[in-house]
């Protein structure tokens, strides 16, 4: 996949706004009509997030104002949209009902501390280079992760958009009892709503992509709902909101409660670690742009410094933000700092008459989202084409969706870094073939091919350690078995070999030592400097011989000819 021309300057040249610069005029239209939506939309989503975490719905309105703001200008991302998420708002309301009264100051001032102590990690984890651990999210698990988070954000907003209670948080366990306890309670009106405003939505898009269907139904509704008082046919609305702009000032948390909030932030920041690479990365990969981790930790750590001093709680990359503002054209922060500016007014000027939103139409708009985020086409493309990595998007997916974003997380990383054991641990192994005037041809270990008579060239095809040292041995030794007595030299050519551990080095000598009673040469070829430091401080060089050291397989292959008189 090739990076666009300016992704290397951008990131060595300007430490700052790097997901805005360079801002392409003909781009600014989309990005404004980006912002706007994003803010019409996570405006109601913000607060529903801090209804969970157990903090008064304005608190989650200020999560999309400083917080959103820094991580625009500091994160390196030109997608990632950093607010308030589920995930971490149902972590805190686990830990923090405990400690004290929900929506009380001094729950609140806990949770901000939590989104203080979550950018230290943050913060340590850019300074540790611990980034690296988003490289082991693969294609596959991106698709299954994001398909989970899809279904399991539709599946939980039915019950808003039928008007009724959700229970639990099991997705299965909600639609029973949607239709069996709370089907009596489920009213007319709020589900005819629901359904005209997900036809405009869908349908819409099928006809004007690029119009903010969302933002036109909040406002049509809004209008709609004071107009005609939608509360008196039972229609639920969001309820009032308090105006006015975030206190700055630092959470006054007894000492005693750090230890424990110590433990919640730590988890927290796995969540926002996993979660924000996760999606920054799919994104970069669905516009073929520079993924940086590193500086994505720093936008996210610099943002829940924001978020704690200005009396809020963690904020966390957002999968279904960011697909909110990439839907509708976005390319830069630029629609991130506009949705900032929208709820900055909406705070100041505009908490009345949001009142008037009725809860059902942001169900409905948060259940078009989550079909949209969805890959049904990825899941297809995988289960064609690659089923066993099918397989383990599947089981990615079903973990997010059955038992939690947090744990989807843990599993995409475990199953990750299984299959890049598992190819490192069953390399592709080759003999190699001189073909005249084409380079080297590719021979399977079973075919027994030289690449002249008494000479093997075997291409290992990967780092030799302690988990596929059985499979170098038992390859070498089936290559002496399939030649016979005429082998004389055996040539690894190590192209692939940057790293050789302790297992590997034994593995080594084990092997010249059986290779000398059988009256073989072992030589390599093609090996990095910093492998022949290695095996110099593990005296394999003395073993060898250093003439037995070839730059090339063909500087192998010739001298060997010369030594046996091959013409």
């Amino acid at each position: 996949m090739s990076l666009p021309e300016e992704s290397t300057p951008r990131t060595k040249k300007l430490p700052i706004l790097q997901g805005i610069l360079p801002l392409k005029i003909s781009q600014v239209p989309w990005d404004i009509i980006a912002g706007i939506t994003l803010a019409a939309l996570a405006i109601p989503q913000v607060m529903g997030y801090a209804r969970i975490a157990g903090i008064p719905v304005v608190f989650g309105l200020y999560t999309l104002l400083i917080p959103l703001a820094v991580f625009a200008i500091f994160g390196a991302s030109r997608h990632l949209v950093v607010a308030a998420d589920s995930a971490t708002a149902a972590i805190l309301a686990a830990a923090l009902v405990t400690m004290a009264l929900p929506d009380s100051p001094q729950y609140v001032t806990l949770a901000s501390m939590v989104a203080l102590l979550s950018a230290g990690f943050l913060i340590l984890a850019y300074l540790f280079k611990l980034g690296f651990i988003s490289d082991f999210l693969s294609r596959t698990v991106l698709i299954g992760f994001l398909t989970g988070v899809g279904i399991q954000i539709a599946l939980s907003q039915i019950a808003g958009m039928f008007g009724v209670l959700q229970v639990g948080s099991n997705p299965l366990i909600q639609i029973v009892n949607l239709f069996t306890e709370e089907i009596s309670s489920m009213n007319e009106f709020t589900i005819l709503l629901s359904l005209l405003v997900l036809a405009i939505i869908l349908g819409g898009r099928r006809v004007m992509k690029k119009v903010p269907w969302p933002f036109l139904v909040v406002i049509g509704t809004i209008i709609a709902s004071w107009a005609f008082s939608f509360e008196s046919y039972g229609i639920k609305t969001i309820g009032s909101i308090p105006a006015g702009l975030p206190v700055l000032a630092f959470p006054a948390v007894p000492l005693d409660k750090i230890p424990d909030l110590i433990g919640v932030a730590a988890t927290c920041f796995v969540v926002i670690l996993a979660q924000s690479a996760i999606t920054s990365r799919a994104y970069a990969i669905q516009h073929g742009e520079h993924f940086d981790d590193e500086g994505d930790l720093v936008g996210l750590g610099l943002s829940n410094v924001a978020a704690g001093i200005s009396g809020t709680f963690v904020v966390n990359g957002s999968p279904t933000m960011t697909e909110i503002t990439d839907s509708y054209g976005s390319m830069s922060q630029l629609a991130q700092l506009v949705a900032a500016g929208v709820v900055l007014g909406v705070l100041l000027f505009f908490t009345p008459p949001l009142s008037y939103l009725p809860s059902a139409v942001l169900a409905t708009i948060v259940f078009a989202i989550g079909v949209h985020l969805t890959d049904l086409q990825g899941m297809k493309n995988l289960l064609d084409r690659r089923p066993v990595e099918f397989m383990v998007a599947l089981a990615t997916a079903l973990t997010v969706i059955f038992v939690s974003v947090g744990w989807g997380i843990a599993l995409a990383i475990l199953l990750s870094m299984l299959a890049h054991l598992r190819h490192s641990y069953h390399p592709r192994n080759f003999l190699l073939v001189e073909s005249p005037n084409r380079g080297w041809a590719l021979k399977s270990i079973e075919s027994g091919s030289l690449a002249a008579p008494g000479l093997a060239i075997y291409q290992f095809g990967a780092n030799l350690y302690y988990a596929n040292e059985e499979r170098f041995i038992s390859d070498i030794l089936e290559i002496v078995k399939n030649a016979g007595p005429s082998l004389k030299w055996i040539c690894i050519s190590a192209l692939s070999i940057q790293d050789v551990d302790y297992s590997g080095s034994e593995a080594l000598k084990q092997i010249i030592s059986e290779l000398k009673k059988r009256g073989i040469v072992l030589v390599l070829s093609n090996v990095e400097e910093a492998v022949k430091r290695q095996l110099e401080r593990d005296k394999i060089i003395d073993l060898i011989g250093k003439e037995h050291f070839f730059e090339f397989n063909k500087d192998a292959l010739v001298t060997y000819r010369k030594i046996m008189g091959i013409s």
